[in-house]
């Protein structure tokens, strides 16, 4: 499907401000400009904008326009605060990245599995476990499960490459929303078996319930980091 013209602007926007061609503290063009770059409508670029502003690369106050107020603080940091996936952060960091399917069935939920995912009982699931490995590191354990009904066709190839871009590319679906908890958890003799730990007796634990675009969680997920490489990153807006 092609892209609507707001999120074309977007992207473009936003790519220009990481490459710091519109620089932190700075104000954007005009509206009045952006419509003549872009040949678009008014409210199509307030659509744009409105994108930037949600995502913190920008903040808007009437009558001065939009301000640049992203700071690249993730710059080499994995970050639990964002919907980056593993691959587009390796890929942004030129950091060599790989993914190890060690676990890959198939599986209809059971009252014990429902209690731990949330995903309807009779549900027939993808069961992944995957290892993520960062310039050689073991740093990360996922424990996926995946409907089967909205991630079709989902093989281990596709598990090892990108499951997001598989779903965006060849199934039209989109992670939409994520609901996220955050502990830390003692090791357990999986972690200690495949991950990293650099002498440490803990991991951090971030457990995620994914939405597409119909409301339908589509995945449920344990990843376990090694501390040593875990950043907790957020942004609020006070209304």
């Amino acid at each position: 499907m092609p892209k609507t013209k707001y999120i074309e602007i977007y992207e473009d926007l936003k790519h220009k401000i990481e490459q710091n061609i519109y620089e932190y503290q700075r104000l954007l063009p005009s509206e009045n400009m952006l419509v003549k770059e872009y040949d678009c409508s008014r409210n199509t670029v307030r659509r744009a904008i409105g994108n930037l502003v949600s995502e913190g690369y920008v903040q808007t106050k009437h009558g001065q326009g939009a301000r640049v107020i992203y700071q690249d603080f993730k710059q080499n940091e994995y970050m639990f605060g964002e919907t980056e996936t593993f691959k587009e952060f390796s890929l942004r960091n030129h950091k060599k990245h790989e993914t190890k399917v060690v676990v890959f069935e198939e599986l209809t939920v059971d009252e014990a599995l429902h209690a731990h995912t949330l995903i309807p009982v009779g549900v027939e699931v993808y069961h992944l476990k995957r290892i993520r490995y960062l310039e050689g590191n073991p740093v990360i354990m996922d424990y996926n499960y995946f409907r089967k009904d909205v991630v079709k066709g989902l093989t281990v190839e596709i598990a090892e490459d990108s499951i997001y871009e598989y779903l965006d590319r060849e199934l039209n679906q989109r992670a939409v929303t994520a609901k996220r908890k955050m502990v830390v958890e003692r090791t357990t003799e999986a972690d200690e078996k495949y991950l990293k730990l650099d002498g440490f007796n803990s991991v951090v634990v971030v457990t995620s319930h994914i939405f597409n675009g119909d409301g339908v969680m589509f995945e449920h997920t344990q990843s376990r980091h090694t501390p040593g490489n875990f950043v907790f990153f957020d942004q609020t807006q006070r209304k």
